[in-house]
């Protein structure tokens, strides 16, 4: 065996390539758009260059055929907020062979020590972790979009390397073609009646000021997380962006108390539904069909992929509120059928608590892993969530 860094293009067309080998006989797995892919790697369109770095590598087999292929990469923004300088590995494929897997794994080590790190997990993504996050241990059936699927070898391939889990993560889905639960409707009235409280959806003509908005709810409801990392203007911009090329603007709203932003949900479709005929390309022909399934309603999914609510609003109903706004959009797209909550790590259990409280059902479950280097170090699994008594006090007063 050999394994070569990707630095060509016939390289490259080499690791987009890998999995239709891997997945031929797998009706479950949608091909991402090769640009999704390419995008990642690319310094001009992917801002985490910025303050990281990133590297891949395709394994041949001795009759030069590519088996396996990995991504290192590491944040420098991210990587020092662990008790171990930590980077990250992803986009992994391969055959069902342990040999393999070392090598691309021991590569990927090699390559990260050289660069600091003392950890890595995986797999994971060179970005946000709304995408390509997480390795698919339960619930092997078509994911949402952004959503990892993988063979169901992999999980064992990471565990014999040394990988240990780091947290768990859940998906949910709940069927809304007979529209919301009513108790969380009777929530949402009583809550929308109170004085105070009003519900909007985003204007992409307004979109600065749905940044700011979003960033003081992140601050205030994942501040209180060990890894909580700073907000970079720029890049929720750039996340506005994206959501105006995948989003409806009617998908994405906020919550005010007093004119002040206490909660936020943001979903898109379920893109994959169209992607899974589109066999990764962008061309004439994969557009004209793109627009005519589109025409079709052939999305009947939605993915719900990030919610906040500040601490002290957390369990008032507000939640419940901000679902029961969907009810309108919902009943001017009757061909939507499904609402799909991902993910949600075991870290956030209140998170997951409402996803139960709506009414969604445990569909998948996913893993991120971690190696550390000196295996003779204490693992230790991310730290859960907790609310202090100082929110508890301002929540009950509230």
């Amino acid at each position: 065996m050999k394994i070569i860094s990707v630095d060509s293009a016939s390289l490259e067309r080499e690791f987009l390539d890998l999995p239709l080998s891997i997945y031929q006989n797998d009706p479950n797995w949608v091909r991402p758009l090769d640009k999704m892919v390419t995008s990642v790697f690319s310094h001009k369109q992917n801002d985490f260059f910025k303050h990281g770095d990133a590297r891949r590598w395709i394994v041949f087999d001795h009759k030069d055929k590519c088996v396996g292929r990995i991504a290192a990469f590491y944040d420098n923004k991210k990587a020092f907020t662990f008790s171990q300088p930590t980077g990250g590995v992803g986009f992994y494929e391969s055959i069902n062979d342990k040999e393999v897997a070392k090598l691309l794994f021991d590569t990927a080590k090699d390559w990260l020590i050289g660069h600091g790190m003392e950890a890595m997990d995986g797999p994971i993504n060179f970005g946000e972790n709304m995408i390509n996050w997480g390795i698919l241990v339960d619930g092997f059936h078509t994911q949402a979009f952004g959503i990892p699927y993988n063979a169901n070898y992999y999980e064992m391939l990471f565990t014999h390397y040394g990988f240990k889990t780091y947290y768990e993560q859940y998906c949910y889905r709940m069927n809304i073609s007979e529209g919301l639960n009513p108790r969380l409707m009777k929530i949402a009235q009583w809550i929308s009646r109170r004085p105070g409280y009003h519900f909007e959806h985003v204007r992409f003509s307004n979109l600065e000021k749905y940044v700011q908005d979003f960033i003081t709810i992140y601050r205030k409801a994942w501040q209180g997380h060990d890894n909580f990392k700073g907000v970079d203007v720029k890049d929720i911009n750039k996340i506005g962006s994206v959501l105006k090329r995948l989003a409806d603007e009617k998908y994405l709203w906020f919550a005010y108390k007093d004119h002040q932003p206490i909660a936020f949900f943001a979903m898109i479709p379920d893109w994959n539904q169209i992607l899974k005929y589109l066999n990764g390309k962008i061309n004439l022909y994969s557009i004209i069909k793109f627009l005519y399934l589109r025409r079709k309603k052939t999305i009947t999914r939605a993915r719900c992929f990030v919610m906040g609510v500040v601490p002290e609003f957390q369990g008032s109903g507000v939640e419940s509120a901000i679902f029961a706004q969907l009810e309108r959009v919902l009943d001017e797209q009757p061909w939507m059928e499904e609402l799909e909550f991902s993910w949600v790590g075991d870290f956030n259990p209140k998170m997951e608590l409402l996803y139960q409280s709506v009414g969604g059902e445990k569909t998948s479950t996913l893993l991120t892993m971690r190696y550390l280097f000196d295996q003779s170090k204490t693992f230790v699994r991310a730290p859960i969530i907790h609310e202090s008594m100082k929110e508890k006090a301002k929540r009950a007063k509230n």
